[in-house]
This record gives C-alpha cells, sequence and structure tokens, in this order.
C-alpha cells in the first residue's frame, strides 16, 4: 500500500486522538490512513451504484448506503440516531427562518391558547423523528402503529451492548483529563471530511467517476458519518496491535535486565523513551485483521477451488 500525504491530515489526526491517540502520528501513517478511508468510501460508492441499478435508477439513496452495514446494529443505531437530529436541527432552523418567534403570541391572548397552540405544534414538528428502512418489518404494511408517547424514551433506554461499550471507552479516556484537554477533545470529535468540505470531498471520493450519480447532502452527511467510523475503528485496533508490541518489548526488556541484575535506572541513564504514535506497520496490521472474513463466508468459497477474487470488505 502506498504511503501518501494526507490532505486531510488534521482531520485525521484530530479523529485519532478521540479514538485514544494521545501522540501525534507521523505524515506517512496519516497518509495511509487517508488511502485506505477513501478505498472504503470508493467501495461503498461502487456498492450503492450496482444496487441502485437493480433498482432501474441512475441515482443512489441514503438506503442503499445504510444497507450497507445493516448487518452491524450498532453503527446502523449510531446512524438512525445521527439522521434523527439532522432532521430536528434542519426543522428548527426552518422554523426560524420563517419568523417562529411569530407564533408565541402578542400577550392578550389567555394563557392556556398560547400554551395548547401554535407552539405546542410547533414543538410536535421538531420532535425528533424516527428514520425507517425499507426491508424492516414495519415497512410491509399499509398502516403504521401508532407511537407512544413513551416510545421514544424506551428507544433511548435501548442501547446495544457496543454502543455502551464506546461510551464507556470515551469516559475512560477523559476522566483523568484537565479541563484545557477536555475542551480540545470535544472540539476534536466535531472533526469531519464533509463538514464545509462538500466539494473537496466529492472531487476526493470520485464522485462523478465511481458514479454518476450527485449526492444530495444526506448522502454526504451520511458518508462524513461513516469515514469517522472507519477511522475510529482502524485506530483503536491499530492501538490494540501496537498495546500488544509494547507489552512484548517490555516483557523482553525486563528479561534482559534482570540477566543483567539491574533494578533501578541509575543516574546517568538517558531519560526513558515517552509514547511514541502508531506506526504504518501497525495500520498495516490492523486493516489486514479488519479484512478477514468470518468462517462462514470463507466457508462458501470451498467450492469455488480459490479463482474468485476477495471484494474489499467494508468496516
Amino acid at each position: 500500500m502506498a504511503e501518501k500525504t494526507a490532505k486531510y491530515k488534521t482531520e485525521i489526526q484530530q479523529m485519532m486522538y478521540v479514538s485514544g491517540e494521545a501522540a501525534e502520528p507521523s505524515s506517512e501513517t496519516t497518509g495511509m490512513i487517508e488511502e485506505i478511508v477513501r478505498q472504503q468510501v470508493i467501495e461503498m460508492l461502487r456498492q450503492c451504484t450496482e444496487q441502485a441499478a437493480r433498482r432501474g435508477s441512475r441515482s443512489i439513496s441514503t438506503d442503499d448506503l445504510i444497507f450497507l452495514i445493516r448487518h452491524d446494529q450498532a453503527k446502523v443505531s449510531r446512524l438512525r440516531t445521527f439522521l434523527s437530529w439532522k432532521d430536528v436541527r434542519k426543522n428548527v432552523k426552518d422554523s426560524d427562518d420563517k419568523g417562529g418567534d411569530a407564533d408565541l403570541g402578542t400577550g392578550d391572548e389567555p394563557v392556556g391558547a398560547v400554551a395548547g397552540g401554535p407552539v405546542v405544534a410547533e414543538a410536535k414538528k421538531n420532535k425528533k423523528a424516527k428514520v425507517g428502512l425499507p426491508w424492516e418489518v414495519p415497512s410491509l404494511y399499509n398502516q403504521e402503529v401508532p407511537e407512544r408517547e413513551d416510545e421514544e424514551d424506551e428507544d433511548e433506554e435501548e442501547m446495544n451492548y457496543a454502543t455502551l461499550q464506546r461510551l464507556k471507552k470515551a469516559d475512560e479516556r477523559t476522566k483523568a483529563m484537565t479541563k484545557e484537554e477536555y475542551v480540545t477533545w470535544s472540539e476534536y470529535r466535531q472533526a469531519s471530511f464533509t463538514f464545509r468540505k462538500g466539494k473537496r470531498f466529492r472531487e476526493w471520493a470520485g464522485f462523478g467517476t465511481i458514479t454518476d450519480s450527485k449526492p444530495n447532502d444526506d448522502i454526504v452527511d451520511i458518508l462524513g458519518f461513516l469515514t469517522f467510523e472507519i477511522v475510529q475503528v482502524l485506530t483503536e485496533e491499530a492501538l490494540k496491535i501496537k498495546e500488544q508490541e509494547d507489552l512484548g518489548k517490555d516483557k523482553s526488556g525486563s528479561e534482559n535486565a534482570g540477566k543483567k541484575r539491574k533494578t533501578h535506572a541509575g543516574l546517568f541513564d538517558p531519560p526513558s523513551e515517552g509514547r511514541t504514535p502508531v506506526d504504518t506497520r501497525h495500520v498495516q496490521e490492523a486493516f489486514r485483521r479488519l479484512q478477514v472474513r468470518p468462517n462462514k463466508q470463507r466457508a462458501m468459497r470451498n467450492f469455488s477451488k480459490g479463482l474468485n477474487r476477495t471484494p474489499l470488505r467494508l468496516f
């Protein structure tokens, strides 16, 4: 895999910091990660274009993108939450542009009229929308089941194990941070390949080359969400590999130190090395592990005698 200088070097460094990388990675490492992310995006667009062609459509949709990650329930859940709150922000912005303050009344109306009038209607409009998917069971029926008032709370409480683990990791990373470090970490969480970089991202991702479809804002936002997830998963896996490597070095170093009977550092010994960032070899090994197919997928290739090429696996 060729090493390149990353065009999104700053964004990747910020995403890696949020994912647990405390040291500053090299340009070669960020360039390699960017190339992996770009390959993943190109593969997504290629598969989405094929799915759209099967439907007889020339343009891809948001459902095509979500369909690619349908087996990762934790990621689908986070993406649906992201799209729901995006819809809320859009509705609030539209109501503000239309002069939503005018619905508050002039002060002559009774309190009950104001509380139960346009303000409540506007609040219902700005309620977090539920994102439905065409392959789910409720979409097979013409009529929808009426929503309960407590349904939104139940949906928020039904968080899967993977999401809880991610929140736990974020809590562990920020537990010992100072106020300044936490502000930096919170700012870096907003890093994106797409935010205010729409044109640049479209050229980088291959729109117009991989697919003739002109992407709408929702597709670009979903790709921005997924690219952050890719960098996060890749960084976390690379950090695990580096940690295993460091443990092996420490073990061998302690054995050598035991042979020399040196129990503590001397006065004129050089300072111990600080934490080093993940290297390109860690990223390469992380990518290799993430490309390993499950046993049930590899078993299906036993009758093909290994002649078929294994496509790029999305993660």
